[in-house]
């Protein structure tokens, strides 16, 4: 029998290549380094002992480090995320006011591994007060105000659902003196955010409603009161139903005890009103009713 050499070697190739093109590639990713030692540091612009959520720009420097890290993936705690390769990056919060946020990281090895890391902060964000509203405000720097005692209703009441003080308003002079020799001070500071200061002669009228709220007892009547100190105001737009027409919409709240020129038990004041010389401010007291007051520049 004669054996075909030749195509017994062809068969044998063919069945090699065949071999060879079945058998699945390999492939690796190298050992999977699972991150350790995984820090988180972020620090607040503008933070110190008197501003302790920051001086309100809402930016954070997050640095983040590991070892065997390859990137970072952070959780900013407001609903955005992002990839940062070098751990390091700055970060505006948007949100005016004074927030909790809860950063996280996790820390990405190879593989996919990841270590994961957490950090709470406190956050101000200075809401962009309008510029006019600034001026007139601080006179461009600072500007204390009186009560305007001889201007019908500079104190006045009337229901939560309006907007003028249609239950009372308080003819010239007619509350108590320590109401009208109270001073109140805005000071425009930097970023464009705001502060106030009282001084009220070591006395500030309350509505009987709003007496126990300040640790009192008793009817509409002076109180002493320690009112002293720098407030850091924070202004947003306003959440009641007025409009346009009878208020300029916004509104800003005072820490502590929300106390200005007379207490209501209230801490949030809509400018209804302000020129360069008077400002007419509308809140909601404790008791549910909406209490106004016009204060005028101290001459």
């Amino acid at each position: 029998m004669k054996i075909n050499i030749k195509a017994i070697a062809i068969i044998i190739i063919a069945a090699v290549i065949g071999y060879t093109s079945c058998k699945k590639p390999q492939y690796s990713f190298g050992p999977l380094n699972t991150p350790t030692d995984l820090t988180l540091n972020a620090a607040i612009d503008g933070k110190n002992d008197a501003n302790p959520a920051g001086g309100g720009t809402g930016k954070v420097t997050i640095t983040t480090t590991a070892s065997k890290a390859i990137s970072y993936k952070i959780d900013f705690g407001d609903g955005n995320t992002q990839i940062v390769p070098s751990g390091t990056i700055t970060y505006k919060y948007s949100n005016p006011g004074t927030f909790d946020y809860t950063i996280t990281v996790n820390a990405i090895g190879t593989g996919g591994t990841t270590s994961t890391i957490s950090k709470k902060i406190s956050v101000f964000v200075a809401f962009d007060i309008p510029a006019e509203i600034l001026q007139n405000l601080t006179n461009g720097s600072s500007q204390t105000w009186v009560t305007a005692r001889t201007t019908p209703g500079h104190v006045g009441v009337g229901p939560a659902d309006g907007f003028t003080p249609s239950y009372y308003a308080a003819a010239p002079n007619e509350r108590a003196e320590c109401l009208y020799d109270d001073e109140i001070t805005f000071t425009k500071n930097a970023n464009n955010t705001v502060s106030m200061s009282i001084n009220n002669k070591g006395q500030s009228f309350f509505i009987a409603a709003a007496t126990a709220f300040y640790g009192k007892a008793g009817g509409d009547n002076c109180y002493d009161i320690d009112v002293s100190g720098t407030r850091n105001l924070t202004f947003m737009d306003a959440t009641s139903a007025s409009t346009s027409a009878n208020s300029t919409r916004i509104q800003f709240v005072v820490p502590g005890n929300g106390l200005i020129n007379f207490g209501t038990g209230g801490n949030t004041y809509e400018i209804l009103s302000l020129t360069s010389t008077q400002i007419s401010l509308r809140n909601i007291g404790i008791d549910g009713l909406a209490w106004y007051q016009i204060l005028k520049v101290k001459q």
